[in-house]
């Protein structure tokens, strides 16, 4: 796989997961910087400007 230029390396598309849903592929090096792990709960929340994702906090 060729390496991609620092500009577009944040750039990802939007794929499509059966009928309803999308899915959006993160670096890797954000999801590690973040601390979270896989199948990790998190909360999903539409704001002004785009989308806010937050870790799931358990009441």
């Amino acid at each position: 796989m060729p390496t991609q230029k620092r500009e577009q390396s944040n750039i990802r598309k939007l794929t499509k997961i059966g009928g309803k849903s999308i899915g959006l592929t993160l670096p890797i090096e954000m999801v590690r910087g973040l601390g979270w792990k896989e199948k990790q709960k998190v909360v999903v929340k539409r704001v002004k400007r785009g989308l806010l994702i937050n870790d799931w906090k358990r009441r």
